[in-house]
């Protein structure tokens, strides 16, 4: 079987079958096994597959919709692009590792994919805090102050993502150690070490604003029931409905990433390899859930969609600007 790009894959050598016992057959049927095609890389390259469709039609929405261009709307564009080209990934990887074997190749897929990831994970960061800001700093959060730190933070989330992609490539990996390799080949150990506890501390830190926000949104239920009078609720039922978005989020988050970044501390690059698999495969499901929970369920990108496809709709509808909170 050909030696997988992206995890560390110990694999059994056919049985050697001599030439003196004239079965051809038998010989046949060793190289077939010898080059078949891995079903944990199929399904990889299947979640790659609707992960890019999904997230392709997302990009295409907000690229093309001039009013979704709100603070909020820019960075849910920035995690479909992440996805998009994490989806992408999975494709090439699995293209590139079956049709055109190389550790040249190997290197620009599996820091392309790492790249990719990092992108997603830290642009979900990035939605969490703007969603803390637009609560916290509701009255200033629409100002061009916002705006250029939403700027700056998508800026510093796609240039670490994008150093942390060109490590292996300039020379962190294993490829001349492999006892150095971890369960993702050929990413070091000590690189794979650096991702998950990144991933533990912007787990962490969203962990943290979410409950955050709870306690500002408790503050601003017992403030609407003092003055009920005075203010309407819609704006903060709508917080709430985005606080529980939030909630269901950071649980699919959390579910999809954490055996992965577990795995990656306490697995072994001698272990089978049906772990990473069985690891790696949910993970990448997070990619597929977030336009579901971000864009989708959105009214505004659902007329979108309707007006792309369908025509349904004048594109000349209005639009009134959402804080994070409606999304």
């Amino acid at each position: 079987m050909n030696e997988t790009l992206l995890v560390n894959e110990t694999t059994v050598p056919a049985p050697w079958i001599e030439a003196s016992n004239g079965n051809t057959s038998l010989e046949l049927f060793s190289e077939l096994v010898e080059f078949a095609i891995n079903p944990w890389d199929i399904m990889l390259c299947i979640s790659g597959t609707i992960i890019a469709c999904e997230n392709a039609i997302v990009v295409a929405i907000i690229f093309y919709t001039p009013a979704l261009r709100a603070p909020m709307f820019v960075l849910i564009g920035s995690l479909a692009t992440a996805d998009l080209l994490a989806g992408m990934g999975l494709i090439l990887n699995f293209v590139f590792q079956y049709l055109i074997p190389s550790e040249t190749i190997s290197l620009v897929t599996v820091g392309f994919l790492v790249a990719s990831f990092t992108a997603s994970v830290s642009s979900l960061l990035a939605i969490t805090v703007d969603r803390y800001l637009s609560l916290y700093n509701a009255l200033t959060y629409f100002s061009e102050r916002t705006i250029f730190y939403i700027h700056m933070l998508l800026a510093i989330t796609w240039g670490v993502s994008i150093c942390l992609g060109l490590l292996p490539i300039l020379g962190w990996n294993c490829l001349n150690d492999l006892s150095a390799c971890s369960i993702v080949k050929p990413l070091t150990r000590s690189n794979v070490t650096l991702l998950a506890i990144s991933f533990f501390v912007i787990f962490m830190v969203m962990l943290n604003l979410y409950f955050k926000i709870c306690k500002i949104v408790c503050r601003h239920a017992h403030q609407i029931a003092l003055q009920q009078h005075f203010f309407t609720t819609s704006h903060y039922v709508a917080t709430k409905k985005g606080v529980s978005t939030l909630a269901i989020i950071l649980g699919t988050f959390g579910a999809s990433w954490l055996p992965f970044a577990i795995y990656c501390l306490v697995g072994e690059h001698e272990y089978p390899s049906v772990y990473t698999y069985a690891t790696l495969l949910p993970a990448t499901y997070n990619s597929m859930i977030n336009p579901i929970i971000y864009a989708f369920r959105n009214q505004e990108i659902q007329r979108s969609i309707f007006v792309l496809f369908c025509g349904c709709f004048q594109t000349n509808l209005s639009y009134r600007s959402r804080s994070p909170s409606d999304v």
